[in-house]
């Protein structure tokens, strides 16, 4: 299968500033690319790239004086195995001295992951009698996805998973950030994902056309895919970034005064040749 994605952002500045984005595809998915990323700004300014702290492509852009308004856009065209993501029951979970080192970063608290709040003593009541492994995870993704409502209109850059738990409303980084911080108090390692997600094999849904946020759980000495918001396995996840939550992996991060003037994704499957 092969699935074309891009972007077509555009920004007002008030100053010369830096702009740090997740813009392209994740290194891991980028040997299924069928060409190089098409990537450009407007107007053309020097970028450079280098790799986060967990293994991001990040582009690093400097706005200049007398730039009040820039344009980011992308395309590509990616091979994608075109089957739903994997569902393994037998992964089981491991105990905390069993877990490598780096998996102890996700199951600490983050920005938007409040491992540390009334949600511990909460899900330890309500997923404490689960089944450890697959099947606690796959509770905790079905009880997300039946309290959050989705809402497009209802999107807040500053909600934590404790007010999405609060406010039982919110996008699919919400619920992404509720399952997350619902399995670290469980001791589950779970990191966020950020990514492209199209509308391949299910129904075409209303809202516009976004990034994708799901997240990934460590069973069995690997991490799986899991996403509260659809609670099925979905076809053709382009991964762009992983992180502890959101705010490890901004799409744009711009220090500075920044409008947001433009914001148009495509993810799209393309006939067959």
């Amino acid at each position: 299968m092969r699935i074309r994605i891009g972007y077509d952002i555009e920004l007002a500045v008030n100053a010369p500033t830096l702009l740090l984005g997740a813009l392209h595809v994740h290194p891991s998915r980028q040997h299924d690319l069928l060409a190089a990323e098409n990537f450009r700004t407007n107007p053309p300014l020097r970028t450079d790239q280098y790799h986060d702290s967990f293994g991001n492509v990040i582009t690093r852009i400097a706005i200049p004086e007398g730039v009040r308004v820039i344009r980011l856009t992308n395309s590509a065209v990616v091979l994608d195995r075109g089957v739903p993501d994997p569902v393994v029951p037998s992964a089981c979970q491991h105990t905390l001295d069993e877990l490598p080192p780096e998996t102890y970063q996700f199951l600490l608290p983050s920005r938007y992951s409040e491992v540390d709040s009334e949600l511990l003593g909460f899900a330890w009541n309500q997923f404490g009698n689960s089944a450890p492994g697959w099947a606690r995870v796959q509770a905790i993704c079905d009880y997300v996805h039946q309290h959050v409502r989705f809402d497009y209109e209802q999107a807040c850059a500053n909600r934590t998973s404790l007010g999405a738990w609060r406010e039982r409303v919110g996008v699919c980084r919400d619920f992404a950030h509720l399952a997350v911080t619902l399995c670290r108090c469980m001791n589950i390692p779970a990191r966020y994902t950020t990514g492209y997600l199209g509308d391949i094999g299910v129904e075409p849904v209303p809202s516009p056309m976004d990034f994708s946020a799901w997240f990934e759980a460590y069973l069995g000495g690997r991490w799986h895919t899991f996403d509260a918001r659809h609670n099925q396995p979905r076809i053709g996840r382009i991964v762009i970034a992983y992180g502890r939550d959101a705010s490890d992996v901004p799409i744009t991060m711009v220090f500075g005064e920044n409008q947001l003037h433009r914001f148009e994704v495509v993810t799209d499957e393309l006939p067959e040749e």
